[in-house]
Order: structure tokens, then sequence, then C-alpha cells
């Protein structure tokens, strides 16, 4: 069952001219840090891949990349610099969001930061969320203010999103007037590099800041519907040893079943995201755009279709879903977050655009297993 959190805007009527007036949260500022470092699908050619038995796969390493290609879409992946954690990407990210927004960074009132490793320094073994990512990343920015409240969410791949979530509800609660929410991630620190799944993972950071605004339309985010399955779910992403069969099994890895997960998503993610849609109170065709977590762009394009098909769609627009798969991987919590702020600024590829007054939605699922969905008014 849907548990779902609908945001109608609050209102304020002024009984003498009969106006009303909506508090809208609005994205005002958008950044992200792609790292430089590619890592191609034939950059893994070293790495024997086995299976979860230890078994080599059969075929040789551009039969298995030809495969994986064929099914995520991807190509190469960027790697974070081996001096960098995901703290210092979330700070980039982060500094540029505040720069796009043109505000006072002593005027944040939350920083909300979405991860699932905290930070990995390269060629150890632990995660380190002590002191919390955001904790570290308002030490980077230099915020002096100390009513500025830093907190991290591990949320799986849908954490960033379920950041703007809860920024919406300080805002509209009226605990907070602006907002900075981040996702960072380095993947590439917690890999079984013998486990071919890893090709699929990448680092990155993505971060936007909301502001709780007056206004006399109703905008920004409008709908949301968020869940939790853990029952059979809850492992279906998880960390285990690596696939080499003599090696320490107190080092573990991010392990996956795939399959599960793949039809987890197609039957959970369209229903959430029609959810939302419905309680926005637009309608299929008012929408523009869709930024599904970037996981697996067959996954993607599949669950866009089902989505569709709910409202007897059988064709999808064009230039409905951007997608930066291909090239950056599955970042995670940054995925969306980066894509967002490509769009944003007109950076991508297919020269995808926003216009004041587009619908669009966020959907994405991951670790947990949690699904979220938001619909946005620019």
């Amino acid at each position: 069952m849907y548990s779902l959190y609908v945001c109608v805007s609050s209102t304020l009527t002024n009984f003498n001219t009969m106006s009303t007036s909506f508090l809208n949260t609005i994205i005002t500022g958008t950044g992200s840090h792609v790292p430089e470092k590619v890592v191609t699908n034939q950059d893994f050619a070293k790495n024997v891949s086995l299976d979860p038995n230890g078994t080599p796969y059969e075929g040789s390493h551009q039969e298995i990349a030809d495969r994986f290609k064929a099914i995520t879409g991807i190509e190469e992946r960027r790697y974070a610099d081996n001096t960098q954690q995901s703290s210092d990407l979330g700070t980039i990210a982060a500094e540029r969001a505040i720069i796009d927004a043109g505000i006072n960074r002593e005027d944040i009132d939350y920083i909300i930061v979405a991860h699932n490793f905290g930070d990995v320094v390269k060629e150890t073994i632990q995660t380190d969320i002590l002191p919390s990512l955001a904790s570290r990343i308002k030490h980077n920015l230099q915020i002096n203010n100390a009513a500025c409240v830093a907190f991290d969410i591990l949320f799986g791949c849908p954490g960033w999103i379920q950041g703007l979530i809860l920024a919406d509800s300080l805002i509209r609660s009226g605990q907070a007037k602006r907002c900075l929410v981040i996702g960072t991630e380095t993947l590439s620190r917690v890999l079984d590099m013998h486990d071919r799944d890893s090709m699929i993972y990448s680092d990155g950071a993505g971060a936007c800041i909301l502001e709780g605004r007056i206004e006399n339309q109703k905008r920004g985010i409008i709908s949301s519907a968020v869940m939790t399955h853990a029952i059979d779910e809850a492992y279906y992403l998880f960390l285990g040893k690596s696939n080499v069969p003599e090696s320490d099994p107190s080092i573990r890895y991010i392990k996956m079943h795939g399959r599960k997960i793949y039809e987890y998503a197609l039957t959970h993610v369209p229903p959430a995201m029609k959810k939302v849609l419905d309680e926005s109170g637009y309608g299929i065709n008012d929408l523009k755009k869709v930024f599904i977590h970037q996981a697996n762009e067959k996954m993607d394009f599949e669950m866009i279709k089902r989505f569709y098909r709910l409202y007897k769609i059988n064709k999808l627009p064009e230039m409905i879903m951007p997608m930066t798969v291909h090239k950056f991987g599955n970042s995670s919590v940054a995925t969306i977050p980066t894509l967002f702020d490509l769009v944003r600024h007109q950076m991508t590829d297919e020269n995808h655009e926003l216009e004041d007054g587009d619908l669009i939605l966020f959907a994405s699922v991951g670790a947990g297993m949690n699904i979220n969905a938001l619909a946005y008014k620019c």
C-alpha cells in the first residue's frame, strides 16, 4: 500500500481583495559535479569476471561488455580523483547551487545530505560517517550560522528526492525558509571488481537550493509519494563478500539481485508515478519531462513505458526522458540532481531544456527497497 504525502500548498486569503496566495517550495538554484576521470567498459578487461560462486563467465570480455551495454546502456562512467571523498564532491555541487541561487550561505536553515557509504578513502575498507557528511560539507562551505542544521539521510538511490520531500515539509511547517539538499556518492570505493555488476556504478554529486515563497500561483513541489518494501525486498541490495572464493570475508562490497530489482521497479515505480501525477491535479499530457534515477537504460525505458500505458498511451512523447547513464553510469543519489542540473542549464547532449510553467516528475528506486516520486511545476 502506498504511503502518500500530498504536498498541498498552504493558502493565505486576503478578504479585502479576495486574492489567494500560496506557500510554494521552489528550486532556486542547482549545481553538480561530474568527476573528470573516465572509465570505459574496456577498462574492466583486466579484471576476471566471476559469478557469485567464483566461476568465470563464458565468453571474452568484449562479449561480456557488449551484453552489458545492450542491457544497461552504459558505455563509460566517472570515478572521483583518488584524493577526493563524497563530502568533497558534495561540497563542489553545493557551492555551485548556492552561487546559482544567488543566496547568502549564512541564510541556509538546513543542509540535508543523501548518501549510502559516507566518505571512503581510496584503498581503505571502512566507510566514515563521523562526523556526518552534512556537517563536513557545512564545514567546507564555512557556514558560521549555528542555526543552520546539518544532517544525513540513508534512503538508497531515492535519497535526494527524499531530501526534497523532507525540505518541503520543513518549509511548509514554518521550521525553514531555505534548505540545501545534496546527493553525493563515491561508489567506486565499494566495488568488487570481479563482479560484472560493478560496471554499473560511478561517482558524482548534485545539489539544489529550495526556498519557500508566497506567490499568487501554485507551483514548485506539488505532490509526492513514498514507500518502503522490506519483507522479501530488504536485501535486494546489500553488502557481501567478493566473488573471488579465497577473498577475505570481512571485506564486503556492494552486491545486488539484479533480476529481482528489475522486476520490483517495473511493478511498483509506474503506479507511484501515476499516483503523484493524479494527486497533482494535472494530466498526462501536461507532463514535460520525467527525471528517473539513472540506473539502467532498459529498466528506465520500461518503467516510463509502463507509466504511460497506465494512461492507455503506447507511444512515448519525444524528448520526455533525459538520460545520462550512457556516459556517467549510476552514481546512486547523485544521478537525478546531476541530470536535473544539466537540463536546467541546457548542458545535455540531446539539448533538453525547461521553461517556466513546465510540469516535471522525479522518480527513483533503490536499496530498502525504497521508492519515491515527486511532481514539480517549474
